[in-house]
């Protein structure tokens, strides 16, 4: 199950971390993505990777505290199909605390917070 971040982030019980959908629709086709690197200690909020598109660049935030362990080559080598697929990870994280991910939005949790805004 995937947890949201209110910057538009999710990570999945695997650690796995990617973009929303309603951001990816919002940003449009990925042109470029930079990943943070392997061994990185992160903490949650903190800027790690940046995605671009057409229209704009934006920052991806860590959604937990924790360590990259695993980098997706293929969001590097192919960022177009970051907006083909919402199950597109970029990269992995082991979190410092196996409950962070408690404090995150579920899917219904994140529709409200996305609508809210609107």
């Amino acid at each position: 199950m995937k947890k949201f971040t209110r910057s538009h982030e999710w990570i999945d019980e695997k650690g796995q971390v990617g973009v929303s959908t309603h951001a990816l629709d919002v940003l449009g086709d990925i042109v470029f993505v930079e990943l943070p690197e392997e061994g990185a200690e992160l903490s949650a909020g903190e800027s790690i990777a940046v995605i671009e598109s057409h229209k704009a660049a934006s920052d991806i935030y860590a959604p937990v505290d924790g360590t990259v362990t695993t980098l997706n080559q293929d969001a590097v080598d192919a960022p177009e199909d970051i907006t083909a697929s919402d199950d597109l990870w970029l990269f992995t994280i082991t979190p410092k605390d196996p409950d962070a991910l408690d404090g995150l939005m579920d899917g219904e949790a994140y529709r409200q917070f996305i609508e809210s805004k609107a």
